[in-house]
């Protein structure tokens, strides 16, 4: 029973060193025309199916639904095609952010993304600067999808350390860390 009552409290000081944040963006995703943000950097030459192609991604985070709404970052990484009906990716991308009071700080998703659903899940697996040891998901919603263009509503929820108290109190934070994995 003691071992439960120091498991507990100390989980509680976890989570009062942790902070939880709420996100919303807009995705903007050229895949043609004069300036793609999208490309193929691989393609398996088995089949004329998407399957085992791989995307370069450099795209737009907005603040709106609109194109020459406020840009506040930009989504770099790398997108596979798998799976037999080739509607379904597996994405690395880091989202960072150059504007606002996130400048600077990032995150990085690493999930599954079944691309034809409106509306998916995919996994926060960390970041860097405000974001440090992140851990959450973001919710995605497709507004716009044709061969050229695809407009992503991203709403995210993080969970994340206070640089300033993971300095201040680098061992708590270890020790959380391995607590909530």
């Amino acid at each position: 029973m003691k071992g439960t009552l120091v498991s507990t409290r100390f989980l509680m000081v976890c989570l009062s060193k942790m902070t939880v944040t709420h996100l919303h963006f807009f995705l903007h995703e050229t895949l043609g025309g004069k300036n793609p943000v999208a490309v193929v950097v691989a393609q398996a030459n088995i089949s004329s199916l998407p399957f085992g192609t791989l995307y370069a991604i450099d795209d737009i985070l907005n603040i709106g639904l609109e194109d020459n709404s406020e840009v506040i970052g930009n989504a770099q990484g790398l997108a596979l095609m798998v799976g037999g009906n080739t509607t379904t990716g597996v994405m690395y991308v880091d989202f960072g952010f150059t504007k606002g009071k996130f400048k600077g700080s990032s995150i990085s998703l690493f999930s599954r993304n079944p691309i034809t659903n409106t509306e998916r899940e995919v996994v926060v697996v960390g970041g860097r600067g405000k974001f440090r040891i992140a851990k959450g998901f973001a919710l995605l919603k497709t507004y716009f999808l044709n061969a050229t263009t695809v407009i992503v509503d991203f709403n995210v929820t993080v969970i994340h350390t206070d640089p300033i108290l993971e300095t201040q109190f680098s061992w708590i934070v270890w020790l959380c860390t391995a607590l909530l994995e």
